[in-house]
Order: C-alpha cells, then sequence, then structure tokens
C-alpha cells in the first residue's frame, strides 16, 4: 500500500517538474473532514492549466491511482482532483487569489515535501 506521502510526492514532483507556481500542501485532518490533504498548485494561463490537468490524469493512472476523481476543466480556471482524501487543486491566478484557501485554511500546517 502507498503511503498519503508517497502519493504527495508524486504529485508535487509532477507539479514541479511542469513548472507550476507556488505550490503548497496543507495537512486538514485536524481542521476539516471533507479532506486529508490539499496540495494547491498555480497555472500561468489556460494551456498551462491544460497540460497539468492531463498530466495529472496520467500521474495518477500511470501509478496506479485507481479511483480518483476529478472536477473542472482548464477552460474554467480552477480543476481539482480528489484520490482517497487528497485533494489537488489546480487554479488560474486570480481564480486562487479569489478563493484563497491557504488563507481560509490557515490554521492547517504546510507539509514540506522534498522534491527530487
Amino acid at each position: 500500500m502507498v503511503s498519503d506521502y508517497d502519493v504527495i510526492k508524486e504529485i508535487v514532483t509532477f507539479l514541479d517538474d511542469r513548472k507550476a507556481e507556488e505550490v503548497i500542501v496543507l495537512d486538514l485532518r485536524q481542521h476539516a473532514n471533507i479532506a486529508d490533504y490539499f496540495i494547491v498548485a498555480t497555472g500561468a494561463n489556460k494551456p498551462h492549466l491544460k497540460a497539468l490537468f492531463d498530466g495529472l490524469q496520467r500521474t495518477f493512472k500511470d501509478h496506479g491511482y485507481k479511483g480518483f476523481q476529478k472536477a473542472g476543466v482548464p477552460e474554467s480556471g480552477w480543476m481539482i482532483f480528489d484520490y482517497q482524501g487528497i485533494m489537488v487543486h489546480v487554479f488560474e491566478r486570480e481564480l486562487r487569489e479569489f478563493y484563497d484557501l491557504e488563507k481560509l485554511w490557515k490554521d492547517a500546517p504546510r507539509v514540506d515535501v522534498e522534491v527530487e
């Protein structure tokens, strides 16, 4: 069985490799029942969001993360992937600033992820 940290590391590494901006991981286990972790990232523009969206789907499939859910499309400016309590939010800059998940969940600790 793959640990949450291993899944998070794969996702964060993918986002980092594909030049997603301001990638953060929030540990929500003691603060919410909607998810255990949020990974939040920003795409530079709509084509970049599409590349991140397509690449995340491939990453989930390639690593055998079956049963992941997704919502949103790159054109909307906000996409969400959910895999066993790990929610990945990929935003366009304006929407990330508008929804400000970091402020909303300011009491949740950030998780440091070593990207290789």
